[in-house]
């Protein structure tokens, strides 16, 4: 590639990764043309982050400047594979990198799990956080007792918005729809329970410091669950387990509390699976059964023990991990969920596939803080690099031609400085109630919004 033509990249998909790797891909003086299913851009990082944790959302000044540099595009409301195929981003394009992520949870597969009243962790925090597509669900908060199946931090998350005060989410972008709900809601009691025990938790001790922090509830901790086995209290010497120490410490602290009398509940359980959920035409009660660890240290499974215990609930949040989903034309692990790959280039019968490549979820799972993008796109990116000499030039090397074909199937393409437009009147919106943005979270209102002044 020369300087009168210059390498020309597609990204698929606006998120951590995709931005890391667009920022990269300008660094090399390439043109990146990124697609994005919505109108807009920054994918986890808008519809994933808590509403209450801002400072994590502003990286997106980061990827702001990326989105500013003159060889770079976004396609917003323009989705690969419903708009455009990844075959067709061939012609114009002389690489494509996936950057779609982990749409999904993963299932339980028990019993009940599709009762009314047991929820994904994916589409509960997509719908606090604004996202369109999950606008249209209705969670049940009416219950006493929630139960959330999980120990990472988007477990925690669920766990924190349920039992946060609406005055400590009253000047955060959750939705105004959200807010409302859980202003209205009887959840007095819940319970975040983990199969495994408190070294082997997933979450952060940033993320669990919180839990305890909150200004109407008491955060329970059974200390009889802290009691470890010689394997667990092995790890703790470990230095990659150092997290699980500050953890334990913090559990330690929470369960020599006395309770204050706080309206409500939070008790964080180990050594726990679901077995089942009942209830006929909605949750009721959950079985779960009281687990053993087994194995070497770093290694530990759970294993049932045989006693089961009932727990009256009336709503589940299943919060046990996300996995890719398939995209048209392209190799897929279904067992990992991810793109078959090696080291972000896209493989096919273990041979890469020319000018294809992944970064992110797609590329390598669930797994990671936002950082961890970084250093995950910089790999693919290197490779792609390297493998720029030998890609075939795509045939036809035009942003225009690309936008052409996307009119002339009506899309309705979103552009940056369109998305710009939009964030302006969300944030507006925001001011005139006290948030910092008041989200739109319904499409056709951020396309009639982008062409305002």
């Amino acid at each position: 590639m020369t300087a009168s033509r210059p390498l020309r990249v597609a990204i698929v998909g606006s998120g951590p990764g995709g931005f890391y790797a667009a920022e990269a891909l300008l660094a090399a003086s390439a043109e990146v043309d990124m697609f994005e299913a919505l109108p807009a851009p920054f994918g986890l990082v808008r519809y994933g982050v808590a509403p209450d944790h801002p400072k994590i959302k502003s990286i997106i000044a980061r990827y702001q400047k990326s989105a500013e540099h003159p060889s770079f595009a976004l396609l917003g409301n323009t989705e690969v594979g419903r708009d455009i195929s990844v075959e067709e981003l061939r012609r114009y394009y002389d690489a494509v990198v996936l950057a779609s992520g982990a749409q999904t949870d993963r299932r339980l597969g028990i019993p009940g799990e599709d009762l009314p009243g047991s929820y994904t962790a994916t589409e509960f925090v997509a719908w606090y956080n604004g996202h369109p597509a999950y606008q249209d669900r209705v969670f049940d908060l009416s219950c006493e007792c929630a139960i959330v199946i999980g120990q990472g931090n988007v477990a925690v998350d669920v766990a924190r918005i349920l039992t946060k005060t609406t005055d400590e989410l009253a000047d955060t972008d959750i939705t105004a729809r959200a807010l409302q709900a859980l202003a209205e809601s009887k959840i007095r009691e819940v319970r975040m329970v983990g199969r495994r025990g408190p070294v082997q938790a997933a979450f952060t001790p940033v993320e669990l410091k919180e839990l305890g922090e909150l200004a109407d509830c008491d955060a329970v901790v059974d200390a009889a669950d802290l009691v470890l086995n010689d394997a667990s209290r092995a790890e703790l010497e470990v230095l990659k387990w150092r997290d699980a120490k500050k953890n334990c410490d913090l559990l330690t602290e929470f369960a020599a509390r006395k309770t204050s009398g706080r309206s409500r509940r939070l008790v964080i359980e180990f050594y726990q699976s679901p077995k089942e959920l009942r209830g006929g035409d909605a949750v009721k009660e959950i079985l779960m059964e009281r687990n053993l660890l087994a194995g070497e240290p770093g290694a530990q499974r759970a294993v049932g023990s045989g006693r089961i215990d009932v727990v009256a609930c009336g709503a589940v949040f299943r919060s046990v991990g996300y996995r890719g989903v398939p995209i048209a034309g392209v190799p897929f692990d279904e067992k990992a969920g991810v793109v078959l790959n090696l080291e972000g280039r896209v493989t096919r019968d273990a041979v890469a596939v020319p000018g294809l490549y992944a970064v992110g979820w797609i590329k390598r799972g669930p797994s990671g803080v936002i950082g961890t993008n970084k250093a995950d796109a910089a790999e693919t990116v290197k490779h792609l690099l390297a493998d720029a000499p030998a890609l075939s030039r795509c045939a036809e090397p035009s942003r225009d031609a690309v936008l052409e074909l996307l009119e002339s199937r009506g899309v309705r393409v979103v552009s940056y400085p369109q998305w710009r437009t939009i964030d302006a009147a969300e944030v507006a919106r925001g001011a005139a109630v006290g948030k910092p943005r008041e989200k739109f979270v319904d499409v056709d209102e951020m396309l009639s919004a982008r062409t305002r002044a």
